[in-house]
Parts: C-alpha cells; structure tokens; sequence
C-alpha cells in the first residue's frame, strides 16, 4: 500500500513549495498633481502598479487615477470590463506620449485580444480624462460612470513599449502582463486577483505534469526494464511497474485538465507547441493504459507485437514528456532552482538506468553463457551416448 501513496505525497509536498509568496507595497504616502486627493489606495498585484480611487454612491460615479512605472517610450492602460474578466470585451484608456511629444490620454474598447487601438467611445460615460508623466511614472486620471452601478468592478491594467502608427500596440504575452486583472470592489477596497489564481493554477499544471509524465513515469520504465531481470523481484516489478504506470496517468490526466481550462481562460494566447505535445502526451498515454487490457498471453503469437508497440510508445511518451516539461519551464518561468532542481532528478534516473543497464546486461551475458554451456555438454552428453550404443550394437 505504500507505493500508490509516495506519488501523491510528492505532489503535496512540491506544492506546496511551488506555492508563490505575494508582497505588495504600501501605496497610501503617494501624492497628486492638482492637490488631488482619493479616499482609497490598492498596490495591484502585477506590474508595481498602484489603483487609488474616491467612490460617489449619489451618482454612481468613481475618480480614479492608475498609477505604473514606465519610460517616455512606453505607454499604460487601466480598464473595466462590464461582461467577465480579462482582456476581452475591457473598456480601457491609454496614456503615452504622442507624435507631437505630448502626454496624450485617449479610450478604446478591446473587442478582442488583439485590437487595433484608436481614440473611440467606451461602453460607459468618461467625465473627465486626464495623464502625466513625472520620474519614469505614468498616471491616468479619469471619473467614470460605473457600468450597471456595480461596485464590484472587473478591472483590467497594462503596460508596454510597443506601438504602431503612434498607437499602443501590444503587450508581452508572458509574466506579469498577461496576469495583470482582477475583481475590485470599490466599497471595501479589496482586491482579487484573478491573474494571482492563474499563478496557482499554472503551479499545480506544472507540478503535475513534471511529476507525472517527466518523474513517475521514466521511474515506472525503468522498473520494468531493470528489476524483471531478478528473478527474487518476479511478478513484483510488474505490480510495482502498473502501479508507477497507471498512478502517473492519473495525476498527468489532472495536470493535463488544468492546462486545457487554463488554456480556455486565456482566449488569444496559445503556446502551440507545448499544447500539442500535451495532447499527443494525452493520447499515447491512454493508448498505453487501454493496450494493458489488450496484453496477449506470453506464449501468444500476438506477443511480440504487442510488446513492440508498448515499448516504443512508452519511451516515446517519456521523451515527449521530458521536452514538454522544459517548455512548460519557459513558459511560467518559476526560478532556475526548480528547472535546475528538475535537471538534476532526471540527470540521477539516468545515471541509475545506465547503471542498471551494465549490471542488467552483465546478468544476460552470464546467463547466456551457462545456458550455451549446457547445451553443450547436454550434446556432448548426447553424442558419446549414441556412438557407445552404435558400437555396441555392432559388436
């Protein structure tokens, strides 16, 4: 019963190490141009910038100002998004300094995840718009209307350096600028961060599938390979080899529906390779699980087919898995000790495997010998017995 436990076990504890911390600093010594003043201050949980606002309930209307470091070259957007969370469908307005090298501060509806960014209307009324550009440090100010007289608003925010036609046009599609949303409630001041659950999320996909397709399964491949060479360890190693097997199914499947809702919640950002690798993972993996109920008898004359297909499936799956997991490194980018941490698991399973297969081979080798050298002397036995019987049968 201790085998099936040790996977799980794994995966609680590299979860809770993968879990992120989260500091934010405190935003309520910042002050305005224009003897501005607000009521409330949240430090947004992406791109070090800070949200302050004053809520008027008589006229459901709220004075914001979005304040993130950024260069002249650069440009920020803050967002509500009346309809659900993220990017698509966010009422934004952009500030950056236009052609004429004047701070500019204009509105744009974000239709899709890749809009074509021009001074247009938002959804809600804009009373008053205004931004500034002091230290490296872009602000927007704005009094909106909030969408249904909601107080807990979807917001959305941005930065980037990327422009075409002297428009924002843009944004990098990993780390914090593809996390940078969350649920704001205006009354309380508390902040969700959407993106923040999405970290975890991508935390759990990861540790999953690494413990799963890139630890568990090349430890189950080499107990078949390795132990069923031992006779003491014959039919354990085929337990222990299914149990390895199936236990790594059953997390990778997990890890696997993380990253298919993951890749739901992220409309317009696909890593197509590492998706693909991820469904043809998926795919051979429940091929092998279902080619278990299939497997003929040793002494079937179906057996040796069968044994080809598994094999190369197999060591196909762990390859596949293996570079997935690095492209999935790339992808959240959690900090070189857990890619060097897993570097150095799989650089000692295939230390151990090269080891065993010396050993395992040397085993074969001596085997073999003492099975020519019956056979020899079982001939040898054999010849001496009929050429006495023939002489004596001639005499």
């Amino acid at each position: 019963m201790a085998t099936p436990l040790t996977p799980f076990l794994l995966i609680s504890l590299t979860l809770a190490l993968f879990r992120p911390s989260f500091s934010q600093k405190s935003c309520s010594g910042e002050t305005f141009s224009q003897n501005r003043v607000y009521t409330v201050c949240n430090s947004l949980p992406q791109l070090s910038a800070n949200l302050h606002w004053t809520y008027h309930p008589a006229n459901s209307t709220v004075d914001v100002a979005y304040r993130a470091p950024q260069s002249a070259d650069g440009w920020v957007a803050w967002a509500l998004n009346p309809t659900t969370s993220g990017m698509r469908g966010a009422q934004a307005i952009f500030a950056f300094f236009d052609s004429n090298n004047a701070m500019t501060t204009i509105t744009c509806p974000l239709p899709n995840t890749q809009p074509t960014i021009r001074n247009t209307s938002l959804s809600y009324n804009v009373y008053s718009m205004a931004s500034e550009f002091s230290n490296n440090v872009m602000t927007i100010y704005a009094t909106i209307e909030l969408p249904n007289n909601k107080t807990q608003v979807n917001q959305v925010w941005q930065a980037s350096n990327q422009f075409s036609n002297g428009l924002p046009y843009g944004h990098l599609q990993a780390g914090p600028n593809i996390l940078s949303e969350g649920l704001l409630d205006l009354l309380s001041g508390e902040l969700s961060s959407t993106g923040n659950s999405r970290i975890h999320l991508k935390n759990r996909h990861g540790v999953l599938n690494a413990v799963s397709w890139g630890i568990l399964l090349p430890i189950g491949a080499i107990i078949a390979r390795y132990l069923r060479m031992f006779k003491s360890a014959d039919p354990a190693w085929f337990y222990l080899h299914v149990g390895c097997q199936c236990s790594a199914y059953i997390v990778g499947v997990a890890g696997w529906g993380i990253g298919i809702k993951l890749g739901n919640d992220s409309k317009g950002i696909t890593y197509n390779s590492h998706r693909n690798i991820g469904i043809a993972l998926f795919i051979l993996g429940t091929l092998q699980v279902f080619a278990l109920f299939l497997r003929p008898n040793k002494d079937h004359k179906y057996r040796l087919y069968w044994n080809i297909y598994h094999h190369l499936t197999g060591y196909t799956v762990i390859v596949l898995s293996v570079v997935n997991i690095f492209k999935g490194f790339d992808i959240l980018e959690p900090g070189d000790k857990w890619k060097h941490a897993y570097i150095a698991i799989i650089s000692t399973l295939a230390g151990i495997a090269a080891i065993l297969e010396a050993v395992t081979w040397g085993i074969v080798l001596k085997r073999r010998r003492s099975v020519e050298k019956f056979q020899n002397g079982a001939n040898g036995a054999t010849s001496s017995y009929g050429y006495g019987g023939g002489a004596n049968q001639g005499a």
